[in-house]
């Protein structure tokens, strides 16, 4: 059933995706994003059932009603992922239309295994190596986080 909805959710337009959103929060959503890493410096890539597209990206989820970023992003990653987090450090936030999302670097504590109905596997990647269907946007917000920085 969950595959069903997961192909049906991804071939629907955008627009009639973020129709359906917003009827659930009528004003405006928010959502957090985890840019973890391992001891390896590996980034952790979840293949998600309802992410556009390939289904590959950064573990997160949407901020529930009076709950903090941060501690939904703490929430979101123990339940993908059953991982948890260490360093936690607001990267930045962004808006898309009516929808802000909140991105986090940190690192990973424990052995990470994929432990929500929502996920269909995980894998850590070396920043050089990551799915090369993933959004090419994504792609580009990991390795601009992960990048040492300039002198």
């Amino acid at each position: 059933m969950l595959e069903l909805a997961s192909k049906t959710w991804k071939i629907l337009p955008r627009q009639v995706r973020t129709f359906l959103a917003r009827r659930i929060q009528p004003k405006f959503t928010v959502s957090v994003t985890g840019i973890v890493t391992n001891e390896k410096s590996e980034v952790l890539l979840l293949d998600h059932f309802f992410r556009p597209s390939s289904g590959w990206g950064p573990p997160g989820g949407f901020v529930e009603r009076g709950e903090q970023p941060e501690t939904a992003l703490r929430r979101e990653i123990k339940e993908e992922t059953t991982l948890e987090l260490a360093d936690v450090r607001l990267l930045r936030a962004r808006t898309f239309k009516r929808h802000v999302e909140i991105i986090y670097t940190a690192r990973g504590i424990g052995e990470a295994r994929a432990a929500s109905r929502e996920i269909r596997g995980f894998e850590w990647f070396a920043i050089d190596a990551m799915p090369a269907e993933m959004s090419i946007n994504l792609q580009t917000v990991i390795r601009n986080a992960l990048a040492p920085p300039k002198l």
